[in-house]
C-alpha cells in the first residue's frame, strides 16, 4: 500500500508531500490544475523515463519518493535475491539530475529502472486514459483470463520452456545458415590443420635451428681454430700452460728471499689451471665438430619451412603457428560437429515442442473454462454501469505458433445494443462505453489479483448521472479490498471517497506552481458543490452534494 508520495521540482511542483490511506481516495481540481502531473510523478518511481524537461527548476535535480507498507506481500526472496535491504516500510525513490542523470534507489540501494519497474509493477497499477485505449490488446486480455483461470505457475512453467525453446531455435537456426558454407570451410580448415600438424612445430625451435646452422655452415672453421687454439694453450714444448710452469719454477727459486715472488705464484696458480682447462675443453669440443652435409642441409630446409609457413600465416614465431594450430584445430572440430550439432537440436526442439504443447493446451483449457465466467461477470457489471443491452464475450483462437504467453488469441467481443451482435471491441465501443469496460475489467481484477493499490486517471470519463453514481459504487467496493487513488470530475464518484484531495493553481512569482490540500469535511461539501454546479456554487448544489456525501 502507497502511505507517503513525496514530490520536489517537478513539472508544476516545487514541494509536495501527500499521505493516503487504504479505501477510496478521490482527487478533483480544475481542468490544467496538474492532477495528471501526480500520475507522471508516480511513473517515475515505478521506472518510466524521464529527462531534464521534467524539471521545474533546470537549476536543481528533481526527486520523488513513495513510501509503501509491503507488511504479508511476501517480498524476502525479491529483495535477499536482488542484494537488497529488506524492510515492511520500503522507500522508492527517483532522482533527476539538472544534467539529465537519472537515479533509482531501493531502501537506498542503487537499482536500475528495469529492478525498479519490477518491484514497482506488483505494488501499484497505474491507469491512464491511454490504458483504455489498450483494451483490446491480446496480451491484456489473455491476462484477464489468466487471473481469472489462477494458473501461475503454469505460466511460469511455460514461459521458462519458451525460452529455452527460443534459444534451441536461435541456434538451429544459425548452424543451418552456416551449413551451407561449412563445407568450404572445413576442407579450408583441415588443409591449415594438416599443413601445421605435420610440421610438428616446436616453441622456440627456429632460434636452436638458426644456432645450428651457423655452426654446421662454419665447421671447418671452427674445428681448425679450436684445434689451433688448444694446441697453443696444451700442445707441445711451446704451449702457454708450458712456458707457465717454467714461469712457475722461476718464482719458486726465489721466493725463500723475495717476499713477493710468493705473491706471484698464488696468482699465477689459477691462471695455470684456467688455461688449462680452457685447452683441454677446446680440445674436445674441436672434436666434436665435424663437417656434416647431411645434417646441414636437413636443418637448412627446417628453417625454409618454418619461415614459409609464417610468412603464410603472417606472423613471426612459432609459439604464433601452435596458437594458429590450436586454432584451425578448434575450428576444425566445430566444423565436423556442426552436423551432429544439428541433430541434437532438432531432438531438443521435438522435445521442447512436446513440452509446450502440453503446456499450451493446460493453458488453453484453463482459459477455456475462465471464459464463461470472465462473460458473465463482465455483463452484469456493465448493466450495473448503465448498459442494460451489454454483451460481452470473449473469443479465443488456437495460433499455429507458440508466442510468449501460450497459444491462444483472445479477442473480447461486446455490443451495448440488442439488435446489434458482439464485435471486436476496439472497433465498436465509443470511448465512454470502453471507459466502462476498463473499469468492469479492473474490478474483476481486483478480485483475482493481490495488487495492494490502483490508481485511476479518470477511468469515469464520458459518463454521467445515474452511471456515474453506479462507478462510484464500483470504486468504492474495490475500496474495501484494495488501496483505490482516483482523479474525476464526476461529483457522484467524489462523494464515495474516503479522503479527498483538491489540486489547484497557485502564482509564485513569475511561475505558475499546481498545489494540493486535503479537504475537510466542509471543504469537500464546497469542491462536490463546486463538480455539480460549476464555478458558481447554489444553495441547490450545496444540498445535492450533502445528499451525495450522506451515501457514503
Amino acid at each position: 500500500m502507497l502511505n507517503r508520495l513525496i514530490v520536489r521540482n517537478y513539472a508544476l511542483i516545487r514541494d509536495l508531500e501527500l499521505t493516503f490511506d487504504r479505501g477510496l481516495t478521490i482527487i478533483t481540481g480544475e481542468t490544467g490544475a496538474g492532477k495528471s502531473i501526480i500520475l507522471g510523478a508516480l511513473g517515475l518511481i515505478l521506472g518510466n523515463r524521464a529527462d531534464i524537461a521534467a524539471l521545474l527548476d533546470k537549476t536543481e535535480k528533481c526527486m520523488v519518493e513513495g513510501h509503501f507498507d509491503i507488511t504479508g506481500r511476501n517480498y524476502e526472496d525479491f529483495f535477499k535475491d536482488n542484494d537488497l535491504d529488506f524492510d515492511y516500510h520500503t522507500v522508492m525513490r527517483r532522482e533527476i539530475s539538472p544534467s539529465g542523470r537519472s537515479r533509482a534507489f531501493i531502501n537506498d540501494t542503487p537499482v536500475t529502472l528495469d529492478l525498479m519497474k519490477e518491484l514497482g509493477s506488483s505494488l501499484i497499477d497505474i491507469h491512464s486514459q491511454h490504458e483504455t485505449l489498450m483494451v483490446g490488446n491480446n496480451r491484456f486480455q489473455l491476462g484477464i483470463l489468466d487471473s481469472f483461470a489462477g494458473h501461475n505457475g503454469l505460466l511460469t512453467d511455460y514461459s521458462h520452456e519458451y525460452a529455452r525453446y527460443r534459444e534451441i531455435e536461435k541456434e538451429y537456426r544459425r548452424l543451418s545458415e552456416q551449413s551451407s558454407k561449412n563445407g568450404d570451410d572445413l576442407e579450408y580448415y583441415t588443409f591449415q590443420l594438416k599443413q601445421l600438424e605435420e610440421a610438428a612445430i616446436v616453441a622456440g625451435e627456429e632460434h636452436d635451428l638458426h644456432a645450428e646452422n651457423e655452426i654446421l655452415s662454419h665447421a671447418a672453421e671452427i674445428h681448425d681454430a679450436l684445434s689451433f687454439s688448444a694446441s697453443t694453450i696444451t700442445g707441445d714444448e711451446q704451449s702457454l700452460v708450458r712456458a707457465l710452469y717454467d714461469v712457475r719454477r722461476k718464482m719458486e727459486s726465489i721466493a725463500t728471499f723475495y717476499p713477493a715472488a710468493g705473491e706471484f705464484l698464488k696468482r699465477l696458480e689459477p691462471v695455470t689451471i684456467e688455461l688449462n682447462d680452457m685447452g683441454n675443453e677446446m680440445e674436445s669440443l674441436a672434436g666434436s665438430v665435424e663437417a656434416d652435409p647431411a645434417r646441414l642441409e636437413k636443418v637448412t630446409g627446417r628453417i625454409d619451412l618454418l619461415f614459409s609457413l609464417m610468412q603464410k600465416h603472417r606472423v613471426e614465431t612459432s609459439e604464433e603457428l601452435i596458437e594458429l594450430r590450436s586454432t584451425f584445430r578448434k575450428k576444425s572440430d566445430e566444423l565436423s560437429r556442426s552436423d551432429e550439432r544439428l541433430g541434437e537440436l532438432e531432438t531438443e526442439l521435438d522435445r521442447s515442442v512436446d513440452h509446450l504443447t502440453q503446456y499450451a493446451s493446460m493453458i488453453s483449457a484453463n482459459r477455456g473454462e475462465a471464459t464463461g465466467e470472465v462473460e458473465k461477470e463482465m455483463t452484469s457489471l456493465l448493466k450495473q454501469l448503465g448498459m442494460p443491452n451489454a454483451r460481452f464475450g470473449v473469443k479465443l483462437t488456437m495460433l499455429e505458433t507458440f508466442g510468449p504467453s501460450g497459444r491462444d488469441h483472445a479477442d473480447f467481443l461486446f455490443t451495448a445494443n440488442r439488435q446489434v451482435a458482439p464485435e471486436s471491441l476496439g472497433r465498436i465501443a465509443s470511448g465512454g462505453e470502453l471507459s466502462r469496460v476498463m473499469l468492469s475489467l479492473k474490478s474483476l481484477l481486483s478480485d483475482n489479483r493481490s495488487l495492494p493499490t490502483i490508481f485511476f486517471d479518470e477511468i469515469d470519463a464520458g459518463v454521467s448521472g445515474e452511471t456515474a453514481a453506479m462507478v462510484g459504487d464500483i470504486l468504492s467496493g474495490m475500496g474495501q479490498k484494495m488501496q483505490v487513488i482516483n482523479i474525476t470530475h464526476l461529483p457522484q464518484v467524489a462523494a464515495l471517497g474516503a479522503c479527498h484531495y483538491f489540486v489547484y493553481k497557485e502564482d509564485d512569482g513569475d511561475s505558475t506552481i499546481t498545489r494540493l490540500k486535503l479537504l475537510t469535511e466542509g471543504e469537500r461539501l464546497k469542491e462536490i458543490a463546486r463538480l455539480l454546479s460549476g464555478a458558481e456554487i447554489t444553495e441547490a448544489s450545496l444540498q445535492n452534494a450533502r445528499e451525495l456525501m450522506r451515501s457514503r
